[in-house]
């Protein structure tokens, strides 16, 4: 099939916007918690009417600062219930966000606050307020910046007492659907970030019929999703904007370093992350059964959970063989790994990167099922998931309602649809390059199947030629060698080369693990091991696990395990984990050519 499309099912307002959804919580859901923040260690609950309410009184203080209808106000914050107050009440302001990562360094701001034009910026900590300070003779724009750390949600909320009603209700209805509610950078694999101009009609579009055809999943009052991905990223602005539309309760934490500890506390009924979370959630289990002596019965359980979920796809179901052995695991192992996710919760989306088969079936082989999806800040997050209902493991589902995808001569993925980005802040060139008669040239090689299903398989711009002329999309084979808990990042190279090869980077948390149970020297590392006999078998158990997935002319045949990890301080990753290959390449050219030596 080359193209596809669903109707919408959602009618997105011409004369509205985001704060619309505020509004109509306050009215519709008045004593519905809609989000909650930790007080003292404890999870506290915001109603939709107290929402509002501290919404609009920021919003006072920055109109009293001087923002006016269209002007971009950059926000730097780690995950946190004052990123969703203050990006609602930059909204309400009649005001543009500009979010910018906690993890960016001052050059990175300066570029995303001069390119955007920012008058104002908000950031968290002592740290960003001392970077955008280095870099503010090249801000002239530059007026205002406040700290959240500092207590500016008051100091705004102090400041705006004088600002009337009448003028907040005139500024939050001044954006119409058409009108930019967010500028997003993106990741900048390549070159200098560039600005999505993502406007008010496209969150609608996307979160709006998301929230519609996943409605099991935002059932107000009884669902709520802890929201732990960098809301500086489209997929948790997604996961901001679907809570509040549904609404369903929200809860943020900054990081996912006590990830487990959260989930059991805030019990949430949905998890969106990325595939190195649930990646992490299952390698942790098993080195922990395999610590208490439970190994051989997690991998049983493990074994268990897929083929039963493997044959849920098939017509005649699970057998009673299989159905027993399931629900004898589902005492033993499942029960207490769903208690790990918080104990409520059915369901999960993944996007970001390929989940893989393995993954996908073990999850919904426990109960608790990984709907993955895909999308690009340029299509304001998914752009294509798996229906609640009618799952493909393997594939990044249908179609968003109201969309179209489809496939160029080439296998390019092209996109249709109200959710797509207006075009490239100040960038006329590459608006130009990358929407054509309204589609738009994701830059992903994919394919459709009979029902319409997306499965992509690489990106056209990484799509490596061996000397033998043969082509390589490198995620499918790195996407499954990442799969193995030792390994931290997988780098394949081979382009001109006469084979394919790879730079492999290993997991501090489960090396160290690795190395006691295998006998190794105290406190051994990458450095000392990575000759080590064992440990180079070890991995190329993951090697000939991804080796699997493709053709022997596509298979990597020599790998380097390097001493340092893939950092976004070294530029070899953005803040949205993506791999900087070229950035990668030549810091590790040196690597790169060991393995074709001789």
């Amino acid at each position: 099939m080359r193209e596809f499309g669903l109707p919408a099912l959602y009618e997105v307002p011409s004369d509205g916007n985001l704060t619309d959804l505020i509004r109509r919580n306050a009215v519709q859901h008045p004593d519905v918690a809609v989000l909650a923040r930790k007080v003292a260690g404890v999870w506290t609950d915001v109603t939709a009417t107290q929402f509002l309410a501290e919404v609009r009184a920021a919003a006072k203080g920055l109109i009293a600062a001087g923002i006016e209808p269209g002007d971009r106000v950059a926000l730097m914050s780690r995950t946190r219930f004052e990123w969703v107050q203050l990006d609602f009440a930059i909204w309400s302001a009649g005001a543009v966000t500009v979010p910018v990562y906690e993890t960016s360094s001052a050059e990175q701001m300066q570029w995303i606050l001069g390119d955007s034009g920012a008058v104002a910026a908000i950031v968290e900590s002592e740290g960003h307020a001392a970077a955008v300070e280095s870099v503010r003779l090249g801000l002239p724009a530059l007026r205002n910046v406040w700290q959240i750390d500092k207590g500016c949600v008051d100091e705004l909320t102090a400041s705006g007492a004088e600002i009337t009603d009448e003028t907040i209700d005139l500024r939050a209805s001044t954006a119409k659907a058409d009108d930019p509610a967010t500028i997003v950078y993106t990741s900048g694999t390549t070159g200098r970030p560039k600005g999505c101009v993502l406007t008010h009609r496209s969150f609608f579009a996307e979160c709006g019929n998301a929230v519609e055809r996943l409605k099991p999943l935002f059932r107000t009052g009884e669902c709520s999703v802890l929201l732990f991905l960098p809301t500086a990223h489209v997929f948790g602005r997604l996961v901001e904007v679907a809570a509040v539309m549904a609404p369903i309760r929200l809860g943020c934490v900054p990081d996912i370093k006590n990830l487990p500890e959260e989930l059991a506390s805030f019990r949430p009924t949905l998890i969106l992350g990325v595939p190195r979370v649930f990646e992490k959630i299952y390698n942790s289990a098993r080195a922990k059964a395999q610590a208490d002596g439970k190994g051989k019965i997690f991998d049983r359980a493990s074994q268990t959970a897929i083929a039963y979920s493997r044959a849920l796809s098939t017509p005649q179901g699970p057998s009673f063989g299989l159905k027993l052995r399931h629900k004898i695991f589902d005492w033993l192992v499942y029960s207490k790994l769903r208690a790990v996710l918080g104990g409520r919760g059915e369901y999960a989306i993944s996007g970001g990167a390929p989940l893989g088969e393995r993954l996908g079936h073990f999850f919904r082989g426990i109960g608790f099922t990984v709907l993955e999806g895909y999308g690009l800040t340029e299509s304001c997050a998914a752009t294509a998931f798996n229906p609640w209902d009618r799952q493909k493991i393997g594939t990044v589902g249908q179609p968003l309602p109201g969309s179209v995808v489809r496939i160029a001569d080439d296998g390019e993925v092209l996109l249709h649809g109200e959710h797509l980005f207006q075009g490239y802040w100040n960038n006329e060139e590459a608006t130009a390059e990358a929407l054509a008669d309204g589609w738009f040239h994701t830059g992903d090689i994919g394919t459709l199947d009979e029902d319409g299903y997306l499965a992509i398989t690489g990106r056209k711009k990484e799509i490596l030629v061996t000397a033998g002329g043969k082509n390589i999309a490198p995620a499918v084979i790195e996407d499954r060698i990442r799969g193995n808990a030792l390994v931290a990042e997988c780098m394949v190279v081979g382009d001109g080369r006469p084979f394919v090869g790879a730079l492999i980077t290993l997991d501090d948390e489960f090396l160290a693990r690795w190395a006691t149970d295998h006998d190794k020297p105290p406190n051994s590392t990458a450095a000392t091991l990575r000759l080590d006999p064992e440990l180079l078998a070890e991995v190329q158990l993951a090697v000939d696990d991804g080796n699997a997935a493709v053709s022997k002319a596509e298979s990597v045949r020599k790998f380097r395990i390097l001493t340092t990890q893939f950092t976004e301080e070294a530029g070899h990753i953005t803040p949205s984990m993506k791999l900087k290959r070229n950035v990668v390449a030549k810091d590790f050219a040196d690597e790169i050519e060991a393995i074709y030596q001789g």
